[in-house]
């Protein structure tokens, strides 16, 4: 597919007293195929808003031509954007690596592949100028996925609630406006292990959803996440949120300690009445496999919030950028170090 006719703003629209400017921060990986109709669609929007706008995208690592239609986007209009990360960092930090860059007194997250209607940003616009301080996109069904994926999301998000005291609303993603007071509060999370809902959830401020249809990948193809991946990602959120598993199995041990106590006091019993009985093997090897199982499973559970202690105190950088395009001077650093987001 050609790339879209691209022209540099008229003089009239360089930003001027008064005039807000909406930033639309666009992560992804392998997009060579999308960004064509991507810019086709949502550079209309963006210029009937009445707004300065800029568009960043964020190439994660892309091994295909992604980083050179960049480039020539580019040439032929300033206010589109880009950094390159040096390696793939994965979606949820390149999204914390494009806030890092917005000028805007809004940013909008989207993905490339058009299940993002760009045509709802008008609508999002329209809500943060009514006074709403994030505005999120909430999916109108989930009949694109399977039933097992649509099982799995409710008791994610119901455990999510019940686990960690926040809310996540259902059907929402990525797919938000963030005020620029909103935006600086991600910007000051320099967490590595990140669950961007759950950050979002947890920064309250006024928001509100908006309600839309999910249309078919650009490309075709289903999800690139994987059953594995999205275990994962569920986990990362979960012990991102609470501790509520560690306690889990403190409580467990309890019970397990108290269990074997009465077990005991019925062994001394019936030894002090009958004598001493022989204990049956399948019962020894059962109790000693079951126990083993717990003791290992309580101890990873807790590996994997001591891994979690041990990637954040290395204070390494979030991302680092081999290249930037259009980009007018460095992003700030936040939390000094551990929150750099620009390295050379």
């Amino acid at each position: 597919m050609p790339l879209p006719e691209m022209t540099a703003p008229a003089p009239q629209q360089v930003r001027g007293h008064g005039r807000r400017l909406l930033s639309v921060v666009v992560p992804g990986l392998n997009e060579e195929r999308a960004l064509p109709a991507l810019m086709t669609r949502l550079t209309p929007v963006l210029d009937r808003l009445g707004l300065d706008w800029e568009v960043i995208f964020v190439d994660d690592g892309s091994t295909d031509g992604t980083l050179g239609l960049l480039k020539q986007l580019n040439s032929q209009d300033a206010r589109i954007k880009a950094i390159s990360l040096s390696r793939n960092f994965g979606k949820e930090v390149a999204a914390a690596a494009g806030l890092r860059y917005v000028r805007g007194d809004a940013a909008v997250l989207m993905d490339a592949d058009l299940q993002h209607p760009p045509e709802v940003i008008e609508a999002f616009v329209k809500r943060w100028q009514e006074g709403y301080d994030i505005v999120y996109g909430q999916r109108s069904d989930r009949d694109a996925d399977t039933l097992v994926h649509r099982t799995a999301a409710r008791f994610f998000y119901s455990a999510f609630k019940h686990l960690s005291g926040t809310t996540l609303p259902e059907g929402a993603g990525d797919f938000r406006l963030l005020d620029r007071k909103a935006i600086d509060a991600m910007n000051r999370m320099g967490e590595r292990v990140r669950f961007n809902k759950g950050l979002f959830a947890w920064l309250g401020f006024r928001s509100i959803g908006v309600s839309f249809e999910v249309p078919p990948r650009v490309g075709g193809g289903g999800s690139r996440w994987r059953p594995r991946q999205l275990l994962r990602f569920a986990f990362d959120g979960l012990t991102s949120f609470t501790t509520i598993p560690l306690r889990i199995w403190s409580y467990l041990g309890v019970l397990v300690s108290l269990f074997a106590l009465c077990y005991a006091t019925v062994v001394l019993v019936q030894t002090l009445r009958f004598g001493t009985d022989v204990p049956g093997y399948p019962t020894l090897i059962i109790s000693v496999l079951f126990f083993a199982g717990v003791q290992l499973i309580s101890l990873g559970v807790i590996g994997e919030y001591l891994g979690r202690m041990y990637e954040e105190v290395k204070g390494r950088p979030l991302f680092l950028v081999a290249e930037e395009l259009g980009i007018d001077k460095p992003a700030p650093t936040v939390n000094g170090a551990a929150g750099e987001p620009h390295q050379r």
